[in-house]
């Protein structure tokens, strides 16, 4: 089995992911930027693997000790986010040593920076990038991907939404990305094409029969690249994160607002250094406690070019630090016994095959129906 290193491995996420990782009976290398960290989180990790995990210090603002982590034929992990800002290293080890790259973010400029910057020059060097291999936007790839599947030649729309209950809260990574998130320009696949459109230009509505509906603003994802490919007939991918709110209707203006005001000279700059502010990066989240109160439900509606609903898939699972943390180390994983399908920049039905992520959804707890 080839090496699996783990960078970030001491903040919030990276540290659900190097448990789950040790749980599965892999020993990763857990890099990160404080030494005293890294010793703590080995302490906590002892007891379930034995002897002591090797660690090594890395920073992303000084690139070379990022790619001193990596050999060739390495699985790299990054959880070292925002992406936007901090990303870029951990992709060019991987792309110069030919190792195998997955990584959490959530982050449409990013997600699009992999595919269309990196995932070229990850082809020629013969290895792959699977980028956001998480909880965003792994379900919504595999639940379309099964819609289709299931739908026929005749789907022209997917719609693809993803909602939360329970209320288990999110982490201090999560806030810093989203507060960029809305800095950043984002994509929807419109019409037959990728377009430019900003994240939350369009509100949503799902009807869940019986009266049920569920709302929620237009977002970015992996799926406007990886889905369109499996359909030729698709010619629209909606994908929503869904949110329960009566201001939910005034975020398309809101959106418009910002953006606009971004390109102002003078205004601008104040307003992106304000939004800025908010991307500390990690600084905690919920507890084990409050994950347990929390699931995730993803809903896939296949339709034709009338409108006609031809087959809904819904998945119901556990909290999504706990799912991202479940996929990231199952992905880890697979590819470090048996590699993946494909080079370049990958979804994870690419990678792996959409019966394979089936059964990786299901050994992560998640109910598809």
């Amino acid at each position: 089995m080839q090496r699996i290193v783990l960078l970030g491995a001491t903040g919030y996420t990276g540290t659900l992911v190097a448990h789950e990782l040790v749980r599965l009976g892999a020993r990763p290398l857990l890099a990160g930027r404080s030494r005293d960290r890294l010793a703590s989180l080995v302490d906590d990790l002892t007891s379930v693997t034995g002897p002591r995990l090797e660690t090594a210090i890395a920073d992303v603002d000084d690139p070379a000790t990022v790619r001193a982590l990596v050999e060739h034929g390495d699985v790299l992990v990054s959880m070292v986010g925002p992406f936007v800002r901090h990303g870029g290293p951990a992709i060019e080890a991987a792309i110069d040593t030919g190792a195998v790259y997955l990584d959490s973010t959530g982050e449409p400029a990013f997600i699009r920076d992999v595919v269309e910057r990196y995932g070229p020059r990850a082809h020629a060097a013969g290895t792959a990038l699977l980028t956001a291999f998480g909880h965003d936007w792994v379900p919504g790839n595999v639940a379309g991907a099964l819609a289709l599947r299931e739908a026929g030649d005749a789907t022209t729309r997917l719609s693809i939404g993803y909602f939360g209950s329970g209320g288990g809260g999110i982490s201090g990574g999560t806030r810093a990305s989203a507060a960029r998130v809305v800095l950043e320009p984002s994509y929807a696949f419109r019409g037959g094409r990728l377009r430019a459109e900003r994240v939350g230009a369009r509100v949503v509505t799902f009807e869940l029969g019986h009266g049920r509906r569920v709302r929620g603003v237009s977002a970015g994802g992996t799926e406007p690249f990886t889905l369109p490919a499996l359909a030729p007939g698709l010619r629209d991918v909606d994908v929503v994160i869904g949110a329960r709110t009566p201001s939910l209707r005034l975020v398309p203006a809101a959106t418009a607002v910002l953006t606009g005001a971004l390109r102002v000279p003078g205004l601008g700059p104040r307003v992106r250094r304000v939004l800025e502010a908010r991307s500390t990066g990690s600084s905690g989240g919920p507890d084990a406690a409050r994950r347990a109160r929390s699931r995730s439900h993803v809903v896939a509606d296949a339709r034709d070019a009338d409108g006609a609903l031809l087959r809904r898939v819904r998945l119901d699972g556990p909290d999504p630090y706990d799912l991202t943390a479940r996929f990231l180390a199952w992905g880890a994983l697979r590819a470090a016994e048996d590699g993946v399908r494909g080079t370049g920049a990958l979804g994870p039905v690419d990678a792996f095959g959409l019966d394979a992520m089936l059964d990786a959804l299901r050994e992560a707890g998640v109910r598809i129906r």
